[in-house]
C-alpha cells in the first residue's frame, strides 16, 4: 500500500450538521445539488450513532459543521472549503483556505454565520421531516 494523496475528484467525504436548523438543512440541499458524483454523504448529528461514529462530541457538532475525509475531521470554513472542493471536484477552496489572510476571514464570517444561522432563511430542519432518525439531545 502507498501513501497517495487523494484527489478530490476520488475522495468521500462525510458531511455532519446540525438537523434541527433549517438553514444548516437547506445548505445540506444545495451540496446534494453540486454533488453531481455522489462524493459526500450527509448526516445530521442527531441520528443515532453519527456522533460516536466520527468521534464528536454533542457540543462540537452543534457548534460547527464537520467534513470527514479519510478518518480526518475538519470543521467550520476548513469544512465548508473541503466540501466545496469534493462536490465540484477541484482543489480550489481548499487553497484558498490556507492561505492566512484569507483563512481567518472565512473563519470570521463562518463564525458570524453560525452564531446568527437561525436568522437566515431555511427549509424544514431534516429532524422535523425525519423524527424517527432523529435522537433528543439536551443542547
Amino acid at each position: 500500500m502507498t501513501d497517495r494523496q487523494v484527489t478530490p475528484t476520488e475522495a468521500h467525504l462525510d458531511l455532519i450538521f446540525d438537523g434541527r436548523c433549517g438553514f444548516c438543512t437547506r445548505a445540506v440541499g444545495w451540496v446534494h445539488r453540486l454533488d453531481r458524483h455522489r462524493r459526500i454523504s450527509t448526516h445530521a448529528y442527531q441520528e443515532p450513532d453519527v456522533l460516536e461514529r466520527f468521534g464528536l462530541t454533542e457540543s462540537q457538532a452543534h457548534t460547527a459543521v464537520w467534513a470527514v475525509v479519510g478518518g480526518t475531521p475538519s470543521a467550520g470554513a476548513a469544512a465548508v472549503a473541503e466540501t466545496l472542493d469534493t462536490a465540484l471536484g477541484t482543489r480550489i477552496f481548499g487553497k484558498l483556505y490556507r492561505i492566512p489572510p484569507v483563512r481567518t476571514a472565512q473563519d470570521r464570517v463562518y463564525q458570524w454565520v453560525a452564531d446568527h444561522r437561525g436568522k437566515f432563511p431555511g427549509v424544514t430542519p431534516w429532524c422535523e421531516c425525519h423524527p424517527e432518525n432523529c435522537e433528543p439531545r439536551t443542547t
